[in-house]
């Protein structure tokens, strides 16, 4: 038996690497053997030597990961608690590697969650990605982020957006304006997006040359999208036969990533979501990831993470 103090710079500090929760030190004493007392800036771990070191791991990991500019969750650090008690310190480590940060025009962005980080790593890795989450997990502009990178590093020479229309579809011949103007408001997130990482200038030059293109997904058909990072963003919205479609638009040295929540589907009902089917259908394809975001991945105002866990919860037929 031995005993070990680890020193931060404050409490404060300290505090937020296990969420100001006690809780969590009570389960890192579960899973690693080991006790735990902390005061002020310092953190006392008791038991063997082998499960010192794994609690000193631990915050390691925590720590790296605040200084990366990550919120840390209770989710992260079950994460990072039971990757280092099943010694998966490769997979962690490849978690908090730099490349993971995203540098655009405007601005450095940086994954704020071990889930968005993970997201990132796929889009990285595979060619084609599928990011499946609610509202504010970052899903669309982390790919986004990803996009405009390879666009500014050469990477790739065209930059593809898209979505499905359907609401328009229903209603279109009663909007103002060309065709132009009737779709433009079911893209407008991908322009907001886009002018948050470039400027704007920039952005209209690179639509005029044709560079950067912002479509409707029924503008995609006929075509191969080579040398081009694609995004289509609302993919529940679509039916198997326009996912079927997209998906078989991928041309030469390209990337895809299709983002959607599986929670919020306008479609008929009498249709089936092609975002629902496709994992069944690709299930056993190298070069493709599905990524599942949880509410703790949600970045936006808290009571946004409260009320998706509410209609999770509700939608479930669980007491509230």
């Amino acid at each position: 038996m031995g005993t070990r103090k680890l020193h931060f710079d404050n409490p404060r500090q300290l505090s937020q690497l296990y969420c100001g929760n006690k809780d969590n030190l009570r389960l890192v004493e579960s899973k690693l053997d080991a006790r735990i007392v902390t005061r002020d800036g310092w953190l006392q771990v008791d038991g063997e030597e082998a499960s010192i070191n794994k609690v000193e791991t631990v915050f390691s990991f925590l720590q790296t990961a605040r200084d990366q500019g990550l919120r840390i969750r209770k989710s992260d650090f079950e994460n990072i608690v039971s990757g280092v008690e099943e010694d998966r310190l490769d997979e962690l480590e490849s978690l908090f590697d730099e490349s993971c940060m995203v540098k655009t025009r405007r601005s450095t962005i940086v994954p704020k969650t071990l889930g968005q980080k993970q997201y990132l790593r796929s889009i990285f890795e595979n060619d084609i990605v599928f990011g499946i989450g609610s509202a504010g997990t970052g899903k669309t502009y982390l790919a986004m982020a990803a996009a405009v990178s390879k666009l500014m590093d050469g990477s790739i020479k065209r930059l593809i957006l898209s979505r499905p229309a359907v609401e328009a579809g229903e209603t279109l011949g009663f909007l103002p304006g060309d065709l132009h103007e009737k779709i433009l408001p079911y893209l407008r997130p991908l322009y907001d997006a886009l002018y948050d990482m470039m400027d704007r200038d920039d952005v209209t030059k690179l639509i005029e040359k044709g560079v950067i293109e912002i479509a409707p997904l029924a503008y995609m058909r006929g075509r191969t999208l080579s040398d081009s990072f694609i995004i289509l963003d609302e993919a529940q919205n679509t039916t198997p036969e326009q996912m079927m479609m997209f998906l078989t638009r991928l041309g030469n040295e390209s990337k895809m990533v299709i983002t959607g929540d599986i929670t919020q589907i306008d479609i008929p009902r009498s249709k089936t979501s092609g975002l629902l089917e496709i994992k069944k259908v690709l299930k056993s394809l190298k070069g493709i990831d599905f990524h599942f975001f949880q509410s703790s991945d949600v970045v936006r105002h808290h009571l946004v993470q409260k009320i998706i866990e509410a209609y999770d919860t509700y939608r479930n037929g669980e007491p509230a």
